[in-house]
Formats: structure tokens, C-alpha cells, sequence
């Protein structure tokens, strides 16, 4: 009976172990507990591994930005919506216009010519009441001395994060944590990219890191903190507690936009001193691991490769939600919390996700809201599977998901390079001509429409000129069509058709192809990089030429004999690309200015191409402010390249984010990199679309705990029949004694 009585209770154990699959079976792939999708929080992830610099002087990867930007509070900041990128005010009062003046320090007119201008200084307002967040750095006693500095012997036991610090304190932001910031750049104990070249405008950072570096060598050890109030420079000046002034090198009037980068953010000198104590780094305790700040969020968790959390900044002043955007923007619903205080979210939760897979499958089951707060390509990659499967987009619609994507201020050309004689300049009037002509038939045979269909499944926006949507100066169609290489027919840019590339190309000497002198057949040169000579994109190139009867020959190497040959000059065509640093023509057109040539100077004109005239332009254009006047030169400029063709100015790519359906305010941005101040979530609907997508399958399990009762049933009757007869056997017989 025992044995019976155990295998009844196996029987039954089973059939609970199923009913419990079942109802975890729900949040198995979860990244947090079920209960949490109800609360005003944002689920996100982050892949292959933690960010590795916040330090914002340090701080230059994509990955980081989402903590640096939501962290830190720049002086300025683009407006989330609008289009093209506007600057204004974060942590700054307003943005200011510089004052110049020339050699002898006489101010001058606010329109005179750049080449007059000694100095431009730029007197930068404070918004009053900005306070830090919570940190032990600026915690005091009730007689005002900072509780932990000094720290005394064995202080940090048991201290790896900052919240294992149990006092915090703030303090209100000032004129000279920006100055700090800036002086910070300069020290040899911080490694920042953005360094040269702020200390190539700003007047005497330069020297001012050298003698840094004289004063660093000469404390041998003696003190483990660099204190920058005891050093400074005259570029970088706190006129007041609320007024930063800035000496800038002549007239740059793209400085404004470093201004919107972290590399400029405020840092607390308390901080500094904080995080340079003994055992801090031990500790993994720095501005690369805790930052501080004054933005909408501060880092709460942070467990390296697993899961960091941002939480609302309990001293954010709030910052209005924009009122104004593009057109469509308010069809859109991205104007409906128009003037709310931002952040809307009380966390952010990001979790290391290794795989794109399994992310992928989360994202789709509604445990992350978005995939990656930095990932540019989902949305475009989701895109392109909707259009390759009907299953697929079936499913992203009944989710409601939301693919939404933007044209980047980024550019992949395909160029031609100035020093080579067939496809280049030229030596002679007649032959700058000539390879003009040749140009401009090999531009009209690549089909930049075809190649974005086949390549980038339309994820892109084949490129009229060098200005990518976004920045001022760019002209949309047909004002800003390529005419050299299209004709409009009813506003669309239609490319001109093969048999005018084939006059061009025999007006250029090469008749079906051929040499006209020699009749040997052209051969054309593509330099590629990475040993891709065998790839489908570089046969479709061949088919192009082919179309012309022109052979292209494939030069493949990897990429470090590529930049070889290409700082010497030495290739015939290639492709290559660039991303914006900031939204100004500027930052593309400087790509093409003729004193940047990589061969001769070492610049980044990778086609070395040079016009006097593109150039006298560039350099008045250069010195001009935002308006009509530089988007007059501007256009001018692009006119000239589109007449010359150094490029084929190839495709500006699209990248996009995917959002679900309760994630509001979403518009994917290259340039905007706060946009987590700005999303928005609806728990409810979170709560209630998860529970609808991940409801447990229950009868597979009722049929596998039916069967498992029929393949031990058998046994159970055979089991209870043998011990009824043992018990039979072994009863007393009835009777009286003998």
C-alpha cells in the first residue's frame, strides 16, 4: 500500500509541476518580475558590454551617450523635434551671439568680415537654482565639514557603488563648474579626445596643458588630487557665480556647437576631489562609473555587464516639453505633452542582452520597451524583415509597433581623386573638360536608386549634393536637384538616361569605351578596402561600367594599406563616408576645401580635389552665422561640386529606433542624444499587452499529464492488485485452538 500511496503522490506532483510551468511559463523570458510592468518605468538593453567611459571629458561612444546626455546638463542642447537642428538653451540661459574684436582689443560690428576678427568672446548666462543631484561628494556635518574628505583608514570597506554611501548633499551649479570642466580637459590625468581641437580655439588652453603637465610632474606623488581652482587660463573665465565667459581664436562660429556636447558639462570640483582619495579606483569609484550631475537622471545600480539603472534626479528643475517640431509632428502626437516638465519616466532599466536573438524575442513579448536606448538600426532592420515577410509584418502591426525612422546627417560617397589623370583634374583646359565628361557618364551609369533598393533595401536617401537633410544650407527637390547628373520631370529627379552617358563618355575621348587614340578599352581603377573584391556589391559596380563597356578593375587590401594609399594619393576612385560632428554645412563642405587635401596637407578632402572658387567660397562661408546669406553660399558651393563631380555623391543612410506602443514621444535622431528626457510610457497598456501576448498554452500540458497517467496507470492496477493478494495471504485464518 505504501509504494501505491507514493506513486499517487508522484501522479499528483506531476500534475502541479505542470500547472506551476504553466503559470511561470509567463515571465520566464522577463527581464524584471511581472508585477513591475505596471510601474513608470522604461525596460531597455544594452549589448556586448557596459559603457566604459561616463566620464564626459572622456566619454566619445554611441553606447555611452544615453547615460552621459541624460546625466550631464551641457550649456546648450538641440531641440528635440524640430528640423533642421536648432540649438537652445539647457543648463545656459540663452544662447548667446559672441562679441568681436580685433588686435588691440576694439570691439567690433557684429557683421565684419571673419578674416578681421582677433578674438570673439562669448558671455554665457547660468540658469539660476540648477542643483545637483544627491552625492556623498558634497555631504557636510552640521558644522560644514565635508563628511567624507578626508576619508579616514578603512572608510570604503564594503564600498563599491555610491549608494553605499549613506549621506548625500547638493549644492546649486555655478559659472565656475564649467570652468573647472573645461580646465579638467587640459589635465594629464584625464584622457579626452575633444581636447586638440577645443585647445586649437580656445585662446592659451594650448600652453595652459603644458604647464599642467609641468606641475603634475613636480608633485613626484606628494598630493593624489590635481587641484584645478588653484590653476587656470584666461580663455575660460567665471565673470560671476551665473556668468561663464569663453575667449575664442579669431571668428568660429561652429564653437557654439561644442557647447551642446558633454565634453563641456560642469564638473563639481568636490567630485574631483571625492573620487581622487586612495582606494577609489580600487573600488572601481570614478566619474567613469558614478558620474554627477545635473540632468534629468543619476545612475542608481550599476552592475558592469549586467544591468545599470538611471532614476529621476530628485533635484531636476524640470524642463518644458517642446511645443514645436516639424510638420507631421503634431499629427504624429509628438506635441500632446506640449509645455509638461520632463523627465516623464521615473527609471530607466538596462540590462545586458549578449545576443540580438533573444532580445529580439523579448522585445517582441513586450518585456523591453525599446531594444537599445542607442541602437539606430532596429528600426530600419524591422523595416526591411516587414517588407521580406508577410508573417512578420502581420505581427508587427498587431503589436503596434512602431518602426519609425529618419534620414542621418551622415554621407557615403563614391569619389573620384583630383591627382589622377584619367578620372581626376586634368593637366590642360581641354582635358579638365574631357574627364569632367567622364565623370559625369560614370555618374549618370551608377544607379544610386538601384544600389539603395538592392543594398539597403531602400533604407536611405540617394544624395543630390554633399548636405544631408537636417543641416541648414541643404535644399530638398527640385531646387536642390543634381542636374549634372538628373532632369526633373514633374518635381522628381529622374536620372538621365544611358545613351547620354554614352555620348558624354565619346565627347570625353572614350568612344564605345575605347580610347579614341589608341582604341585600347578603358579601364577604370575602384580601391577597396577589406579584400572585398569578390562581394556583391563590388560586382554590381562592374555591371554599372559594364553597361558603358567600361571594365572596372577591383584594387581590394585591407584597410590599413587602404589609408596608405589613400594619404598618398595614390588611387583612382573609392567610396568612404562621414558623420557630422555637429549640424553645420560646414562639417561636410570642409571635406571638399582644397587646403584640407589628404594627400598634400593631410586633411580629410580624400578626393584632394581643389577650385579656387568652391574654396574663396568655403572661407566666407566658414565665418558666417545661421541665415540666408551662408545658405546663399551654400548652394552656391554645392552647384559648383555638382558641376565638377569630385563625387558621386552616393546616399545619406537611414537609421531609426522601434518603439512599442505605449512608448510616446518617440522620433528617432543622430544628433539629439537626450531624447530619454523626453518618452513617455503607458504602464497600463504595458500591463495588459504582455499578459495578452504571453498567455500560457495549457492543454499541451494537460495532454502531457493525461498521458503521463496513462503510461503509469497499468502499472498503478498492478501495483494495488499485488498488494491486495499480499494482504490476503498474510491475514490470520478464523477457528479456535488445537
Amino acid at each position: 500500500m505504501i509504494q501505491a500511496v507514493r506513486l499517487a503522490r508522484l501522479l499528483a506532483g506531476l500534475g502541479l509541476a505542470a500547472i506551476l510551468g504553466a503559470c511561470s511559463q509567463e515571465a520566464v523570458n522577463s527581464p524584471y518580475q511581472v508585477d513591475a510592468a505596471g510601474r513608470n518605468v522604461l525596460y531597455t538593453a544594452f549589448a556586448q558590454r557596459s559603457p566604459k567611459y561616463l566620464d564626459p571629458a572622456s566619454s566619445y561612444s554611441a553606447d555611452e551617450t544615453p547615460f552621459t546626455y541624460s546625466i550631464y546638463d551641457p550649456l546648450y542642447q538641440y531641440e528635440y523635434l524640430e528640423r533642421p537642428y536648432k540649438l537652445i538653451p539647457k543648463a545656459a540661459a540663452s544662447v548667446v551671439l559672441p562679441a568681436y574684436f580685433d588686435k588691440q582689443g576694439k570691439r567690433l560690428l557684429d557683421d565684419v568680415p571673419g578674416e578681421s576678427v582677433a578674438y570673439s568672446l562669448y558671455d554665457i548666462p547660468i540658469k539660476r537654482g540648477v542643483m545637483f543631484q544627491p552625492h556623498p561628494a558634497f555631504a557636510r556635518d552640521a558644522k560644514g565639514a565635508y563628511l567624507y574628505w578626508p576619508l579616514r583608514a578603512g572608510a570604503l570597506e564594503g564600498k563599491f557603488s555610491i549608494p553605499d554611501f549613506p549621506q548625500t548633499g547638493t549644492r546649486e551649479l555655478t559659472a565656475q563648474d564649467y570652468v573647472y570642466a573645461f580646465r579638467r580637459l587640459a589635465s594629464p590625468r584625464v584622457v579626452s579626445p575633444a581636447f586638440s581641437v577645443l585647445a586649437s580655439h580656445i585662446a592659451g588652453m594650448r600652453d595652459y596643458g603644458l604647464r599642467l603637465k609641468e606641475i603634475n610632474a613636480g608633485l613626484n606623488g606628494k598630493d593624489s588630487w590635481l587641484d584645478l581652482r588653484d590653476y587656470g587660463f584666461d580663455g575660460v573665465q567665471a565673470l560671476d557665480a551665473h556668468t561663464l565667459r569663453i575667449k575664442v581664436l579669431g571668428k568660429y562660429p561652429q564653437f557654439k556647437y561644442w557647447l551642446a556636447m558633454t565634453f563641456t558639462a560642469p564638473i563639481p570640483w568636490e567630485a574631483d576631489r571625492f573620487y581622487s582619495q586612495p582606494g577609489m579606483a580600487e573600488h572601481n569609484l570614478s566619474f567613469n562609473t558614478w558620474p554627477v550631475g545635473t540632468g534629468p537622471y543619476m545612475l542608481v545600480e550599476s552592475i558592469t555587464n549586467r544591468r545599470h539603472v538611471l532614476a529621476r534626479n530628485p533635484n531636476f528643475r524640470g524642463d518644458p516639453y517642446p511645443c514645436t517640431g516639424e510638420p507631421g509632428d503634431a499629427a504624429a502626437g509628438l506635441l500632446k505633452d506640449c509645455g509638461k516638465p520632463t523627465p516623464f519616466i521615473d527609471r530607466i532599466v538596462m540590462s545586458l542582452e549578449k545576443e540580438s536573438v533573444p532580445l529580439m524575442g523579448k522585445f517582441l513579448q513586450g518585456y523591453y520597451d525599446i531594444p537599445e536606448a542607442d541602437g539606430g538600426g532596429y528600426g530600419v532592420a524591422m523595416r526591411v524583415a516587414a517588407g521580406d515577410s508577410a508573417e512578420k509584418a502581420a505581427l508587427y502591426k498587431d503589436h503596434g509597433l512602431q518602426l519609425l525612422t529618419s534620414t542621418e546627417a551622415q554621407i557615403y560617397y563614391f569619389g573620384f581623386n583630383w591627382l589622377d589623370p584619367v578620372v581626376g583634374k586634368g593637366d590642360s583646359p581641354e582635358q579638365q573638360e574631357k574627364n569632367r565628361k567622364l565623370r559625369q557618364a560614370i555618374s549618370i551609369a551608377f544607379n544610386w536608386e538601384q544600389y539603395v533598393s538592392i543594398f539597403l533595401n531602400d533604407q536611405a536617401q540617394v544624395a543630390q549634393g554633399p548636405i544631408p537633410p537636417g543641416v541648414p544650407g541643404y535644399q530638398d527637390l527640385p531646387a536642390g536637384m543634381n542636374k549634372s547628373v538628373y532632369v526633373s520631370e514633374q518635381g522628381r529627379a529622374v536620372r538621365r538616361p544611358l545613351d547620354e552617358a554614352r555620348r558624354l563618355l565619346t565627347e570625353a575621348g572614350y568612344p564605345d569605351g575605347r580610347n579614341a587614340a589608341t582604341g585600347q578599352p578603358l579601364i577604370l581603377h575602384f580601391d577597396s578596402a577589406g579584400g572585398l573584391g569578390s562581394s556583391a556589391t563590388l560586382d554590381w559596380m562592374r555591371r554599372q561600367l559594364r553597361a558603358l563597356n567600361v571594365e572596372l578593375e577591383i584594387r581590394a587590401t585591407d584597410y590599413n594599406r587602404f589609408q596608405e594609399k589613400m594619404s598618398r594619393g595614390s588611387t583612382q576612385m573609392f567610396m568612404w563616408g562621414w558623420v557630422a560632428d555637429y549640424p553645420d554645412a560646414e562639417n561636410f563642405l570642409f571635406l571638399l576645401y582644397g587646403p584640407n587635401a589628404k594627400a598634400a596637407k593631410g586633411g580629410e578632402n580624400a578626393s584632394n580635389y581643389q577650385n579656387p572658387e568652391f574654396d574663396r567660397l568655403f572661407e566666407q562661408m566658414r565665418f558666417l552665422d545661421d541665415g540666408p546669406e551662408k545658405d546663399a553660399i551654400i548652394h552656391k558651393m554645392t552647384a559648383i561640386v555638382q558641376a565638377d563631380m569630385p563625387w558621386m555623391f552616393g546616399y545619406f543612410p537611414k537609421s531609426g529606433g522601434a518603439y512599442q506602443a505605449w512608448v510616446r514621444n518617440a522620433k528617432p535622431t543622430q544628433m539629439v542624444r537626450n531624447a530619454l528626457q523626453y518618452y513617455r510610457i503607458d504602464p497600463a497598456l504595458r500591463k495588459t499587452s504582455i499578459q495578452a501576448w504571453n498567455r500560457p498554452v495549457w492543454w499541451p500540458l494537460w495532454l502531457l499529464a493525461a498521458l503521463a497517467l496513462a503510461a503509469v496507470y497499468p502499472a498503478y492496477r498492478v501495483l494495488r492488485r499485488r498488494e491486495r493478494q499480499t494482504a490476503l495471504d498474510e491475514a490470520p485464518t478464523s477457528g479456535g485452538q488445537e
